[in-house]
């Protein structure tokens, strides 16, 4: 495995008073902006963020983390800190111990980690390469793939995750994207109990998820991983304001704002006021000393009693992939 860190950069946010530190990975440079300024503890910053880089694709199952010592070095905290931010994460099956005390990410499953190549023309080589291995011709491969992309029409979208409020944030993401494309929703456990919820559906679900739920599937019926936006706007605007602010992250989903206030301590820092508001269904939230609303697909057309931006949860090229595999692309709207 390549040494995770191959480079560190650290700043000082002259706005937010926060140490933004940068470290490279084998194929991409991430990113975790820890404060000593927000109320938040950095054990929970840290966490937070490690979960959020889970979320976007950037750490994936089965890649190691660094050693305690490692990281408390790089990002200047104590060891303590990151051995407390490491435990919440195996606790809430985001990492997991293998071979001693080595931490690498986990499938949210445990059934198995994720192993896939990141290249399309990789895979299509080693489709082309099996195939000759086995005694098939190029044009029977050709067409064989013809009639699976044929027999494989679904007529509708099953959207698999744990939590339903969070669930719901992709659903309608997705409907949204795809013309109102019918999206239905279940757990995993749900999905494992009655594996006929799958019939004559793409079906769709994190990617942290992908493992286990492949394991529930046919072979000609490959999930969609979806992978989670990195949040810039929402990043950038607060890190903007010109004057103290009062911020509120206004979700559905607890799950959602427990990430995002990790995500968002660093630019918040002592400098603003930070609210949580957990939407309820059944009454209209209280915003007027809120200058800065933050607010999730379902809360969005809810708030409208202050400024607000959208944090669009999906990234748009996983939305456009499961667009392309159920047939929508020429309806896609990523408006």
């Amino acid at each position: 495995m390549p040494e995770l860190f191959n480079r560190v950069y650290i700043e000082r946010d002259s706005l937010s008073y926060c140490h933004k530190i940068q470290f490279g990975g084998s194929s991409q440079r991430m990113e975790i902006r820890l404060s000593r300024e927000s109320d938040v503890p950095l054990r929970r910053q840290l966490a937070e963020q490690i979960v959020f880089l889970i979320g976007v694709g950037k750490l994936r199952p089965g890649q190691r983390l660094p050693s305690v010592r490692e990281l408390a070095r790089r990002l200047k905290i104590h060891h303590n800190t990151v051995s407390e931010a490491y435990q919440e994460l195996v606790r809430r099956d985001w990492a997991m111990r293998q071979r001693g005390s080595q931490l690498v990410v986990a499938s949210r499953d445990r059934h198995q980690l994720l192993s896939e190549t990141d290249r399309l023309d990789e895979v299509i080589n080693d489709a082309m390469r099996r195939a000759r291995e086995e005694g098939y011709t190029l044009s029977q491969l050709r067409e064989r793939v013809k009639k699976r992309l044929v027999a494989h029409r679904p007529d509708h979208i099953l959207l698999v995750d744990r939590e339903p409020n969070f669930r719901e944030i992709m659903r309608q993401e997705i409907r949204h994207a795809l013309g109102d494309w019918s999206v239905l929703v279940c757990s995993k456990e749900e999905l494992e109990r009655t594996p006929a919820l799958a019939d004559h559906a793409q079906v769709a679900t994190p990617e942290y998820n992908i493992g286990f739920v492949k394991t529930l599937l046919r072979v000609d019926q490959p999930p969609v991983a979806l992978t989670f936006s990195a949040g810039d706007e929402p990043l950038t605007v607060v890190s903007d304001l010109r004057t103290p602010s009062v911020i509120a992250m206004v979700s559905v989903s607890e799950a959602l704002l427990q990430t995002a206030n990790g995500m968002l301590a660093p630019v918040v820092g002592r400098r603003h006021s930070y609210r949580e508001v957990l939407l309820s269904p059944y009454e209209k939230p209280d915003l007027r000393a809120v200058d800065l609303a933050i607010c999730d697909s379902l809360a969005l057309p809810v708030v409208t009693q202050t400024r607000k931006i959208h944090y669009k949860l999906l990234e748009t090229n996983c939305v456009e992939y499961l667009a392309t595999m159920v047939g929508a692309l020429g309806r896609l709207c990523m408006s």
